[in-house]
């Protein structure tokens, strides 16, 4: 478990989670709202959802708690994602959401992590979301070579 380290010291096989809270039209709504996702169903106007891109807010909450010391010294770097939504998440579903490191290495100097994120209904276990997401930890520049 990384509980009271930096993100940047995460390893292959860290589990981060769960967190568990009810979706609410608040959150629903000022997500979308933030995100430019002006749809009724996102402004809880029409039988109310949670944008599919909500995920991000939960890998956030699992890195908070699994890593109250913060970032590290190295900034972390949104890299790429990919999100399979198995239905939408309502107003009012109870979720708990789980993740895990499956992967840690290093490519051309760049620290790579791969966490894989399951949002889950907590009531029935049903698999909502699941989402793989790759962060860059950090950079080892290169001296730059000056022209002569």
């Amino acid at each position: 478990m990384a509980t009271g380290r930096y993100t940047s010291d995460l390893t292959e096989g860290d589990e981060l989670g769960p967190v568990e809270y009810t979706m609410s039209r608040f959150i629903a709504r000022e997500y979308g709202h933030a995100n430019e996702l002006h749809h009724p169903c996102f402004q809880g106007l029409v039988d109310a959802i949670a944008p599919p891109t909500l995920v991000h807010i939960d890998k956030l909450r699992l890195y908070k708690i699994a890593c109250p010391a913060g970032a590290g010294p190295s900034a972390r770097i949104h890299y790429e994602f990919d999100a399979n939504i198995h239905e939408p998440i309502r107003v009012g579903t109870r979720i708990r959401t789980r993740g895990r490191v499956t992967r840690r290495y290093t490519k051309n100097g760049r620290d790579y992590v791969i966490t894989d994120i399951e949002m889950r209904s907590a009531d029935d276990g049903r698999l909502l979301i699941a989402y793989r997401d790759t962060v860059i930890l950090s950079f080892k520049a290169q001296s730059a070579k000056v022209a002569s």
